[in-house]
């Protein structure tokens, strides 16, 4: 089966809004993200597994809040005490994260088709995720994650980059246009591109 992207009925290439006279990182770019391997992990609260003994892809489980741990291709964000969202670009990684994460100890589950991913670029993208969410963005920093809303659609925040600004918005797929519509609409009086 191909994979069908999330966005195909809404993401169209262009410039929109209050996109004249503006160039780098004054006109916001939007983009879905796909071919990601999206997992869940969660560790069961009987379990006495120490996570410290957790590698996958080099990288360790951390359970600290707004924490994400990452590498060039994985990223592993932090969604909740003994929970985390790991997303790479290896999709083979899979069947590493079943080896390491046994079953007994942990749930872990492939949300990769049930996940739209919007990534956004540019010197205004917190005004923008100001504009629906009651979180507080000026306090996120570089490798920071979190869970929100937008407009009341449930929303993951993982902050890549902050000079400028660069985010990847998780929602699920059922959602994914309507956070797409939120987001774009809020982003037309600071001009966008959709790549």
């Amino acid at each position: 089966m191909s994979l069908i992207s999330a966005l195909a009925n809404v993401h169209y290439q262009g410039q929109f809004g209050d996109f004249e006279d503006k160039k780098g990182d004054d006109l916001l770019k939007i983009s879905e993200k796909k071919n990601l391997l999206i997992v869940q992990i969660v560790q069961f609260k009987n379990s006495n597994v120490s996570i410290e003994n957790i590698d996958i892809d080099g990288l360790k489980l951390k359970d600290t809040a707004l924490n994400v741990a990452f590498n060039e291709n994985t990223r592993i964000l932090w969604n909740g005490p003994k929970n985390w969202l790991l997303v790479s670009s290896k999709k083979e990684l899979v069947k590493n994260i079943s080896l390491t994460c046994k079953e007994t100890d942990f749930a872990v589950t492939d949300l990769s088709h049930s996940r739209a991913v919007i990534e956004i670029e540019g010197n205004y993208v917190l005004e923008v995720l100001k504009k629906g969410s009651p979180f507080n963005y000026d306090i996120l920093k570089k490798n920071n994650s979190i869970n929100s809303l937008y407009n009341n659609i449930a929303f993951t925040v993982d902050l890549l980059n902050d000079k400028p600004f660069k985010v990847r918005l998780f929602a699920l797929r059922s959602f994914g246009e309507s956070l797409y519509h939120s987001i774009t609409d809020a982003s037309l009086e600071f001009g966008y591109e959709n790549k």
